[in-house]
């Protein structure tokens, strides 16, 4: 069985930047299972997933775009330290939660100082050339019920 819209596919990976450097692996870890054709997995890799079958190994070199965007400087922020929780505990690469007019985001702390915070709300590896090496370790049909959610149910799913 080939990955396809509305397929469960499960898989291992490792990723790692264009310096060669490992940022993540699901190895340790039970492999990442989605439902294709979603959108719960970079547009670039579920891409590269199309078409490949359980036991296929590739790598995938994805550029920012089709991976998690090109870094943008509008994400670049100075707030004011009042509205910081323990701003003044706070250190430079520390993600934070902030809450925002949009809802609650996830900010890297830039710099700390007396009167303001800078933040940068871009994704962490926003503007990165990433490698994916991939594993497939297995594809199934989408039940109904997962393929009406729009995602997978189960291990390695959303228990309801």
């Amino acid at each position: 069985m080939t990955i396809a819209a509305n397929k469960v596919v499960s898989f291992h990976y490792t990723l790692n930047n264009a310096a060669g450097e490992v940022l993540e692996s699901s190895r340790e870890h039970a492999p990442m299972t989605y439902l294709h054709g979603s959108g719960h997995v970079i547009r670039g890799l579920e891409h590269a997933l199309e078409g490949k079958g359980a036991g296929d190994t590739f790598q995938v070199v994805l550029q920012p775009a089709d991976a998690y965007g090109e870094k943008k400087p509008a994400n670049m922020q100075r707030i004011s330290a009042k509205h910081v929780p323990n701003a003044k505990g706070l250190k430079p690469g520390q993600v934070i939660g902030l809450q925002s007019r949009q809802g609650p985001v996830q900010v890297t702390v830039v710099k700390v100082g007396r009167f303001n915070i800078d933040v940068d709300a871009n994704h962490p590896l926003a503007g990165q050339v990433l490698t994916f090496d991939v594993e497939v370790t297995g594809v199934r049909d989408a039940s109904a019920e997962e393929k009406s959610h729009g995602h997978v149910h189960g291990t390695g799913g959303v228990e309801h």
